[in-house]
């Protein structure tokens, strides 16, 4: 499952990077673009550092930045479609896997807090 989560976050981030190349060239879809690039990135890179996490405690921590990230790649993906900067059909794959990658992570962070006390 790790491995398979590892993948799939990556997969994730690459696929937000590659999205971005549908904005229009404005200042406004610039920054957008590169804050989603920044936190989707951010959730393959800090999801990774929860598999070497040394503690339970350490553990949680790291999962609550990757739940963090994910949700605000979600917050970017649904601002650049409330802007009309992309299409609905383009970003859609993105939305359901940020949402389904955020109940994920919630649901180890729960069974990992759970077990730690």
């Amino acid at each position: 499952m790790k491995e398979a989560l590892k993948k799939r976050t990556k997969i994730f981030a690459h696929n937000c990077i590659k999205v971005t190349e549908f904005f229009p060239k404005t200042y406004l879809t610039n920054h957008i673009k590169m804050q989603l690039i920044r936190c989707s990135t951010s959730v393959a890179a800090n999801y990774r550092a929860t598999c070497v996490a040394q503690s339970k405690p350490s553990f949680v921590a790291k999962i609550s930045i990757v739940i963090e990230e994910v949700d605000e790649s979600n917050f970017w993906l649904e601002f650049a479609l409330d802007e009309n900067l992309i299409q609905k059909d383009k970003i859609e794959f993105l939305l359901k896997e940020s949402s389904e990658l955020t109940a994920i992570f919630m649901a180890s962070r729960k069974t990992a807090s759970t077990n730690n006390k």
